[in-house]
């Protein structure tokens, strides 16, 4: 592992992450403990908690009735396709209100 100072890290920071994320072991040392840089794998479901406080099984029911509200709504005869040129039209009525 190649460990750094917080200063030589700060000065090649670029290069140090890039490093990280072609897999080479990098660390950077603070105080008594050496903090490691790797790459980390980001998923659907912890980027909605993160960033919505939602959990995974929280998605899968709104899906779920998002899906079925669709179906409820495409039986109803209320879903209408709308070609490009038409949705843009729909659009530029609606941010004209």
């Amino acid at each position: 592992m190649k460990t750094l100072t917080i200063t030589d890290a700060k000065k090649n920071l670029t290069k140090w992450l890039q490093a990280a994320a072609r897999g080479e072991e990098v660390g950077i040392v603070s105080g008594a403990d050496i903090i490691a840089l790797r790459k980390v794998p980001v998923q659907a479901a912890d980027y909605a908690w993160s960033e919505y406080g939602v959990t995974a099984e929280e998605v899968s029911r709104y899906e779920q009735k998002a899906i079925a509200e669709h179906a409820r709504l495409k039986k109803a005869g209320k879903l209408q396709p709308l070609s490009a040129d038409e949705l843009r039209k729909k659009r530029e009525e609606t941010t004209r209100r």
